[in-house]
């Protein structure tokens, strides 16, 4: 008979970016909840990015433990963010349960999406809150590191602290953030086969920087790509970050938590 060893047993990891308030998980997302404990995924951030999903993201971080809510809109979704919706935004960033800003940022990738300038305007808002409520921000980039960088410096985000998410760039964009104070985040992205300069990234990002997320239901990692993801699959991403660096599992996995706590100034940081 097989005997437990318990050096074997993944140490507790934390997904710092999912979205299990999008309708793809609403339906049951405590099914969810229980798979990523399953893999010792025992903590995660709910991201908001619409005034729906931010409702959604508090509703999840009162009811599971280990749930904490991040709101804000995505560049996609800042129309929505009128003079009333930014007082209801700050109304909830004062709720116990969120700590964080976002997602905010910039996406120029797609054409559909509002124009530059109200997208700048809307990040630019949802800074200033990050800044009054002294809570991090975290960013959506695509395609728009050099603006992105510019309106992170202008808003002395070195106060308040934030994550770029889903970090995308080479070693040298990295840098630009890293130098502003910025933590990185990894998803599964940079377990794709193509996706070498991402890698590189992660190597030059100082071990006290970084951190890992699945973007659930986007992004899911080798081997579950084409499959739409959840924060279970966190795991798959750690242990390919992991070799990349040249460490075990298990010595990312803590590294990474504690960075989380660390940013979101959650009840275990040090």
């Amino acid at each position: 008979m097989a005997i437990y060893d318990p050096t074997k047993r993944p140490v507790d990891a934390y997904d710092t970016h999912t979205h299990l308030n999008e309708d793809i998980f609403w339906g049951d997302p405590a099914a969810y909840w229980a798979r990523a404990r399953e893999y010792r995924i025992m903590e995660m951030n709910v991201v908001g990015f619409d005034a729906k999903g931010n409702t959604r993201a508090i509703e999840l971080a009162d009811q599971f433990e280990g749930m904490k809510a991040i709101i804000g809109f995505q560049p996609e979704d800042v129309e929505q963010l009128t003079v009333e919706q930014v007082k209801i935004l700050e109304a909830q960033l004062a709720h116990p349960e969120v700590v964080g800003v976002g997602e905010t940022g910039l996406d120029y990738y797609w054409d559909e999406n509002p124009d530059a300038a109200v997208q700048k305007k809307a990040f630019q808002t949802q800074l200033a809150l990050a800044k009054n409520m002294h809570k991090p921000v975290t960013v959506h980039a695509r395609d728009a590191f050099d603006d992105i960088y510019t309106e992170l410096k202008q808003s002395g985000v070195q106060e308040f602290g934030g994550v770029m998410h889903s970090f995308t760039g080479n070693a040298e964009e990295v840098k630009r953030f890293l130098d502003l104070g910025l933590y990185i985040s990894f998803s599964g992205i940079a377990t794709f086969n193509n996706a070498d300069d991402i890698r590189d990234a992660a190597k030059h990002t100082p071990l006290d920087r970084i951190l890992v997320e699945t973007d659930a239901p986007y992004l899911a990692p080798v081997p579950m790509r084409g499959k739409p993801n959840e924060p279970m699959y966190v795991h798959h991403t750690i242990a390919s970050l992991a070799e990349t660096l040249g460490m075990e599992y298990n010595e990312l996995a803590q590294v990474t938590t504690e960075n989380a706590h660390r940013l979101w100034k959650t009840p275990h940081a040090n």
